[in-house]
């Protein structure tokens, strides 16, 4: 039996294992999800995020990249930044943000194509909620055999969970990514026995506001009963029911869903 061997001017590709993380992606999807501007405690933790990643990693090589936006008015705070990434382990892209179309989804393209040129990709983790220039290119690399995960929130990366070819992963089932819980309401991840969303302001907050109280989603009418027999009594038509409200803890150990 004549085996396989790569030939003389054609060195063996060896596999691996690539990161590529879209920084100004998951802090503007972060942002949205808290409502605010994230504090450090809200922040995912980069080596807990490492860790994941190298679980699955074998003794495969592995590389894990960063790609971020500088603006001017923020190269210096983002230098310490930059440099705890690198002592994790990561290497880190930055572009200039000078330009409202100064992205970094092309170049995470491109490093993801010249990986591909001079390793053999065995698994491509994707932390990025845009579908519109990732889930193409994506469900190539799965076609080709490229194991393909996507790592972001569930409120934005619905092109990861629709598609068959990607898993997905989200963030906050990583473990150890987050140092508290998000608080997100995450009805997908309930826990058997049920759990608590805590109100995101204070009732009486809406005794200050202005104008008439509208509900965020029209409140389901009430079917009116038929008319009673004569002589009988009309039953009361009762109310829709109502749920309660408070804040479930995110879930421990949730199993990815698979393509």
């Amino acid at each position: 039996m004549v085996m396989d061997s790569p030939r003389p001017h054609e060195p063996a590709r060896r596999d691996l294992d690539l990161l590529v993380w879209d920084a100004p992606n998951i802090d503007m999807t972060l942002s949205s999800i808290l409502g605010s501007r994230p504090a450090s405690s809200d922040r995912p933790r980069f080596d807990a995020i490492a860790r994941w990643f190298l679980s699955e990693a074998a003794d495969h090589e592995v590389e894990g990249c960063v790609f971020t936006n500088v603006h001017p008015t923020s190269a210096v705070s983002l230098r310490g930044w930059i440099e705890a990434l690198r002592s994790f382990g990561y290497a880190v892209f930055a572009r200039p943000k000078v330009h409202p179309e100064d992205d970094v989804d092309d170049a995470m393209l491109q490093h993801i194509a010249s990986r591909r040129a001079s390793h053999r990709l065995r698994r491509v983790v994707v932390a990025s909620g845009d579908g519109r220039n990732f889930l193409a290119p994506l469900e190539e690399l799965h076609r080709a055999g490229v194991r393909v995960v996507v790592l972001s929130f569930a409120e934005v990366a619905g092109y990861a969970q629709e598609s068959p070819l990607i898993e997905f992963v989200d963030l906050e089932d990583v473990p150890g990514a987050f140092q508290v819980s998000l608080g997100r309401t995450r009805l997908t991840a309930l826990p058997p026995d049920g759990g608590w969303f805590r109100p995101t302001r204070p009732m009486r907050a809406l005794l200050e506001d202005s104008g008439p109280l509208e509900h965020p989603h029209p409140v389901p009418a009430v079917e009116a009963p038929a008319p009673a027999p004569a002589g009988e009594d009309r039953p009361r038509a009762q109310p829709p029911e109502v749920g309660e409200v408070g804040r479930v803890p995110a879930p421990q150990g949730q199993q990815a869903r698979t393509g």
